[in-house]
């Protein structure tokens, strides 16, 4: 789930440098696409994976 997100905020970042170079609209319309993606992202909603749930109710995940 992280490498997706990663993946996302690093095309983020090219876009912008892109944008920045060399401003036009279709590098608008990706960096603000890219930008919805990794803003609604899953990672960003507090879900948590199945191997830290596990964790938790194990006793070992929130340092509780």
């Amino acid at each position: 789930m992280l490498a997706d997100l990663t993946h996302c905020l690093e095309a983020r970042q090219t876009a912008y440098r892109r944008l920045a170079a060399r401003p036009c609209t279709s590098l608008r319309r990706q960096l603000i696409r890219l930008s919805t993606t990794g803003l609604f992202h899953p990672y960003w909603q507090g879900r948590q994976t199945t191997a830290a749930r596990s964790a938790m109710y194990a006793g070992r995940g929130t340092g509780n």
